[in-house]
């Protein structure tokens, strides 16, 4: 049998080969770039400072890698008519950060799962995260709509789903958690939201004047609420007019608070006091839930009786929330990516609200500020920490 010359070069359908993976190196590599959300293991070694010779070095010495993460069989096919159909990205787009949403990225998996969707096996997620900083929301969404995601998912309120839309009209977009939005602009209707959008909403704008009931009914005696809103977020302005009205009917006064960085949250947990302010409502926010430990920590500082839009709050000492379930809402949302998927229209599906809404009480930080908690109250929470 004759031996091939050993300097024989390749030929054209084998360099094409490589030029093909290479492609999806980079596309690989551009998914892992400012993402904070562990890599899947198959990824690990999917770095190169130097684009020629790491591209080559990439394809020959991570082959093994690429068939586990793009699904192949036993062995990566050697002809373009063997290659496996590429595998779905979804960008995960959120103005949170990733070290406090650990457990609603947990229950987005969950949802994926659900769907029939497993992440590094049938499908990649690529995490961009604000970390609170809405301003860094339209070129992280513009970053993913360059990648050629196949669905946009948004979490962390109205602010990441506008940037997302605002990024692109074709990509299907869900979003986890937005306040009425159909009464935002962010679709056309809950029953037929149109376009590219849908989603969960988390929290109707009714809950905004629920938590001023509640925290009248905790402090009966109070006659100035404050009601702590991010200017920045499109939402804002349904919060205030909620809790204004609820505030109106029940004879007490609203005190409109606006934070929308670290600096401002000082300052206005600092002005509480001289302001005499009675008690403080915190709706769920993106950015009040990325500074989460530092809002409750101010509220403890200055003993000010609060009520949060999520259980989370209250776990973390937090007085009491008022609120439906946001990891539930990433699972529910996650399910709705994988009927995307599967090819169902964003227009077609109606946005999910929340039925079932829950009352936490933290007796601990009740006996820390001195409160008695009334027994009707006491009565109708959902869960009591002790």
């Amino acid at each position: 049998m004759n031996r091939p010359a050993a300097n024989k070069p390749l030929t054209s359908p084998r360099w094409g080969e490589v030029a093909e993976r290479s492609k999806i190196a980079r596309r690989v590599r551009g998914l892992l770039t400012a993402s904070h959300d562990p890599p899947h293991p198959n990824l690990a070694s999917l770095d190169s400072t130097s684009p020629r010779r790491g591209e080559v070095a990439v394809e020959f010495h991570c082959r093994r890698d690429f068939i586990a993460l793009l699904g192949g069989a036993t062995a990566w096919p050697f002809a373009a008519r063997a290659q496996q159909p590429a595998m779905p990205v979804i960008g995960f787009l959120s103005s949170r950060s990733p070290g406090e949403s650990a457990g609603v990225v947990a229950a987005f998996r969950q949802g994926l799962r659900e769907a029939g969707f497993i992440e590094g096996q049938n499908t990649l997620v690529a995490f961009r995260w604000a970390e609170g900083h809405y301003e860094r929301l339209p070129a992280l969404a513009a970053e993913l709509v360059g990648l050629q995601v196949s669905v946009l998912f948004t979490a962390g309120g109205p602010p990441a789903a506008f940037a997302a839309k605002a990024a692109t009209q074709t990509i299907p977009i869900v979003f986890s958690a937005a306040i009425d939005p159909d009464r935002i602009g962010l679709v056309a209707s809950l029953n037929r939201p149109g376009g590219n959008v849908t989603g969960m909403s988390l929290m109707p704008s009714e809950l905004a004047a629920k938590s001023v009931q509640l925290l009248k009914q905790l402090l009966p005696a109070a006659t100035l609420i404050g009601y702590l809103v991010n200017p920045s977020n499109p939402g804002a302005p349904v919060y205030v007019s909620e809790a204004a009205a609820a505030a109106k009917t029940l004879g007490i006064a609203v005190h409109v608070l606006n934070a929308s960085t670290e600096g401002d949250l000082d300052e206005v947990f600092a002005s509480l006091p001289k302001a005499g302010v009675n008690g403080l409502a915190v709706p769920a926010e993106p950015f009040f839930d990325s500074q989460r430990d530092r809002v409750v920590a101010l509220a403890a500082r200055y003993r000010i009786p609060a009520i949060y839009g999520l259980r989370e709050y209250a776990v973390a000492g937090g007085l009491m929330s008022y609120g439906a379930s946001l990891p539930d809402t990433y699972r529910r949302a996650a399910i709705y990516v994988g009927r995307v998927l599967k090819g169902e229209k964003p227009a077609n599906l109606p946005v999910v609200q929340p039925t079932k809404f829950d009352l936490v009480l933290n007796m601990k930080t009740a006996k820390v500020l001195g409160l008695n908690i009334p027994e009707q109250l006491l009565a109708t929470a959902d869960e009591v920490i002790e």
